[in-house]
């Protein structure tokens, strides 16, 4: 005797676990009115057969193997029936015999209906996917954690279930429409918060930008030099994520602000650039490094006309390898990346180079390369701010751990909620770094200059490192003669080992300060 359906239920339930056979809820019975059910049917999970229609394809008609089969006509059931004067519940019919082997009791909890997520086990799971652990690490925890596989209640693909359902539920609106109230939502707990989308006559995202108040704060201190990349692909849509970073004074990478564009086009990407200067207060960055696009390369002479642009030595060397196949050719390419000679020089050598080399063709890659050589030969861009950095590695690096924490394509909302999550952790690093720097000071020989003393104690320690390589350069150099010019001067040096070769430094007075 029950007192419910669900009482009724879970008595047969318990009673198979011990059992070892699994159960599932079939034939029912409503009363006349169809308000209340008078009959349950609980049955052995293995109760019934597959459908005749699927037994009988053909295989060379099936996208996929068969599914193994596991309904065998098992006859295990139980009835149970309510009484309408008591409202009790009482058992109709029992059948205990089974058609097939039954689970031992250690691997019973295994079997279907003895298997259940608790919302204690729902909400960790749903932490520790938002923190990029994937679904069988998960389970290891779980196991861990109850001390055992058979005391968990679940198997991975519960979960791997459990995850696609609870992102299913959070994106119900639509991915994009997700992403929006999100960032609104963002806008009411920080003011200073600005996002921007753009959308297509049929309603569809174009563009979205977004940055919180500290990107914000630190571009304005940190803004001088841009990265930027647009080759990863990290969501399920194949948009460009491209994430705007830099460097903080710990010389570690800071993020600025993060767009996505529906195609790579120079409108697309002036949009973008735009959103950003509105962002930014209309402050334009010195200094832009990219990965070479065409369309990206136009946008940021519109936008950003004033602005150095580089192309990515990283990228550049990629491209040695996929279009040129010669050694000797691979080498004297690469000499041009770091040459330092005077342009005059560089000139020189680069019309010698492609007439050894027979490049005739406008369409070869190395006289489109040689076209844009003012992007990322050294001669060019001599004197330029570019913070010491040549490649745009921290803008993939921050790509690289977006796309790697989470298997497969992300929706757009699981990347923004991964990409905030790695703007914190980077957040907590610069902390900590700030910590360091405010708790100690660099380490300085006793018989050190009063510059590199001084450097010690306004620098961080990651910068005074520049400093030290810096003073240690400059003692390795020897001058060689002096050109004054009428507005500046040029310093003819060389260094110590490489005596052979010259370079120029030139130098300007400008209000009392040498530029």
């Amino acid at each position: 005797m029950f007192d419910s359906e669900a009482e009724g239920y879970e008595f047969y339930n318990k009673y198979a676990l011990e059992k070892g056979f699994s159960v599932r809820k079939s034939y029912v019975e409503w009363d006349g009115s169809n308000k209340y059910i008078i009959l349950r049917k609980i049955v052995c999970s293995r109760q019934g057969f597959r459908e005749e229609k699927h037994m009988k394809r053909k295989m060379e008609d099936r996208k996929r193997r068969p599914r193994s089969l596991t309904r065998v006509g098992c006859n295990a059931k139980l009835v149970i029936t309510r009484r309408e004067e008591t409202g009790r519940w009482f058992v109709k019919d029992f059948i205990d015999e089974h058609s097939h082997p039954l689970a031992p009791r250690d691997l019973s909890c295994l079997l279907c209906s003895h298997r259940r997520i608790s919302d204690e086990q729902k909400a960790d799971i749903a932490d520790m996917e938002k923190c990029g652990i994937r679904k069988y690490r998960i389970m290891d925890i779980l196991c861990f954690q109850y001390g055992g596989f058979d005391k968990v209640g679940c198997i991975k693909r519960d979960i791997y279930n459990f995850c696609h359902a609870n992102k299913q539920e959070t994106i119900s609106a639509g991915d994009a429409n997700t992403v929006i109230m999100h960032m609104m939502a963002r806008r009411e707990r920080d003011v200073d918060f600005f996002f921007k989308y753009l959308v297509d006559e049929h309603g569809h995202l174009k563009g979205l930008f977004w940055a919180d108040s500290q990107s914000r704060l630190d571009y304005e201190a940190f803004g001088d030099v841009i990265v930027f990349d647009s080759t990863y692909r990290t969501n399920k849509y194949n948009l460009p994520f491209v994430p705007f970073v830099g460097l903080n004074h710990h010389r570690s990478t800071v993020i600025f602000g993060c767009g996505i564009i529906s195609h790579e086009t120079s409108q697309a990407y002036e949009w973008m650039l735009r959103t950003f200067s509105d962002c930014m207060a209309q402050k334009h960055p010195i200094s832009v490094i990219t990965d070479g696009d065409l369309a990206m390369q136009r946008a940021i002479r519109v936008v950003w006309p004033d602005s150095n642009h580089r192309l990515c030595i990283w990228h550049i060397q990629q491209n040695i390898v996929r279009h040129l196949h010669d050694d000797d050719v691979k080498e004297e390419f690469r000499s041009f990346t770091y040459d330092t000679s005077f342009i005059e020089e560089h000139e020189i050598k680069w019309i010698q180079f492609l007439q050894r080399n027979k490049v005739t063709s406008e369409e070869s890659w190395l006289h489109q390369m040689y076209q844009m050589r003012k992007l990322w030969c050294a001669p060019y861009l001599e004197g330029r701010c570019f913070l010491g950095l040549s490649s745009n590695q921290r803008s993939e690096s921050l790509n690289s751990v977006l796309h790697t924490h989470l298997e497969g394509k992300m929706s757009l909302f699981e990347m923004l909620e991964h990409y905030e999550r790695c703007l914190a952790s980077r957040r907590i690093n610069e902390a900590l770094q700030d910590v360091e720097a405010l708790q100690s000071v660099p380490f300085t020989v006793e018989n050190a200059s009063p510059l590199e003393k001084h450097a010690a104690t306004v620098f961080t320690p990651s910068v005074f490192k520049m400093v030290l390589w810096s003073i240690d350069a400059v003692s390795k150099c020897q001058m060689r003669e002096i050109l004054d010019g009428s507005e500046d001067s040029t310093y003819v040096v060389s260094k110590q080992e490489r005596m052979h070769k010259k370079f120029g430094v030139r130098i300007e007075e400008q209000g009392g300060l040498l530029h």
